[in-house]
């Protein structure tokens, strides 16, 4: 098993912020080399399974970036509804200063990923997604968590996707508004 070291986290990094902005099939692997600064011969040591398991490897890291920072948002909110506020207010300020370049590190992989062990590696962080909101709205006190937060983590893919098609953070800040009323239990 190779060393995990700078050189492959700053590679999986780079692959996170390519595919973010350009998704699975227009990120190449020259190009997250050259993005990394990174020695060519690299690559395929740190990932001798080439672009699958660099994007598999990538989606998962980002996926459990993005789930610390899901947990800590409902944890820190007083209700769910605030937390999807928050949330929104982030992901719109991120967009707005990515100059609307960057989507969602998982959904915009998921979105063209031909590769079994890419799309596993999607559904796995978009599961953890889900669970992590579940369990935040079952705590607090809603009978249909679960079909609540499937609803809730379509929506905010969704509205990323618009905010970032049209250039506007509106459907964001939709998304918390209309849900709000069905998150207060």
């Amino acid at each position: 098993m190779p060393r995990r070291n700078d050189t492959r986290d700053r590679t999986l990094r780079t692959a996170v912020d390519l595919f973010r902005v350009h998704g699975y099939h227009g990120t190449g692997l020259n190009q997250v080399l050259a993005a990394g600064g990174l020695p060519k011969g690299s690559l395929y040591f740190h990932f001798p399974g080439g672009k699958e398991q660099l994007a598999a490897e990538a989606v998962t890291m980002a996926g459990a970036e993005f789930r610390t920072r899901i947990t800590e948002t409902f944890d820190r909110a007083a209700t769910p509804a605030d937390a999807l506020a928050d949330a929104m207010r982030v992901l719109a300020d991120e967009l707005t200063a990515a100059d609307f370049a960057h989507g969602c590190p998982i959904g915009t992989v998921a979105i063209d990923a031909d590769s079994d062990r890419v799309r596993a590696a999607c559904a796995d962080a978009f599961a953890q997604w889900h669970s992590v909101i579940s369990a935040a709205l079952h705590r607090s006190g809603l009978s249909n968590a679960d079909t609540l937060a499937t609803a809730v983590l379509s929506a905010v893919e969704g509205a990323q996707l618009l905010a970032r098609n049209r250039r506007d953070t509106t459907p964001l800040y939709a998304v918390a508004e209309t849900f709000a009323p069905l998150l207060k239990g």
